[in-house]
């Protein structure tokens, strides 16, 4: 399915609605995502968990910056299922893996908050951050280069 065939699907099953762009909640997401990282970093040497949990989250901020920027946004319960699949065919096959990284964590970050029956390995947390941070600078980057005049006040 083609990255339009899709939004389209996606908006006629009300899991995505148009939105107006507005850079000042682009920026406000991408800061938010940014200070998740240093969140989840900080408290790494204190509980696992939380901090796989914050790493995912700054994952969810970023890819919602970047829908924002194409005027869309997720509409429904599914809303961050919704996210990484819209991130999945507006990354395409260059960036395959570091969606599916997404995924697996949206579904563990999942069983950890509400079913409480897993626990996360220091090792597990600091890939999740390593591969929130790549994410967040990807999604940074097309944002700059989409709008060049973008600067970020960190």
């Amino acid at each position: 399915m083609t990255y339009k065939k899709f939004i389209d699907e996606y908006l006629n099953k009300g899991l995505l609605k148009r939105q107006k762009s507005n850079f000042g909640m682009i920026e406000k997401l991408v800061l938010r995502a940014h200070k998740d990282l240093k969140t989840a970093k900080a408290i790494l040497n204190i509980d696992e968990g939380i901090a796989y949990t914050i790493a995912y989250v700054a994952m969810l901020h970023a890819g919602r910056a970047l829908m924002l920027l194409k005027g869309l946004r997720p509409a429904d319960g599914s809303q961050h299922k919704t996210v990484v699949e819209f991130m999945g065919y507006l990354l395409g096959k260059e960036f395959k893996a570091i969606v599916e990284r997404f995924d697996k964590m949206r579904k563990k970050r999942n069983i950890f908050t509400y079913e409480v029956r897993i626990s996360i390995s220091k090792i597990e947390a600091e890939n999740a951050l390593s591969t929130a941070m790549k994410f967040v600078n990807l999604i940074e980057d097309i944002i700059k280069k989409e709008n060049p005049q973008t600067e970020f006040k960190f």
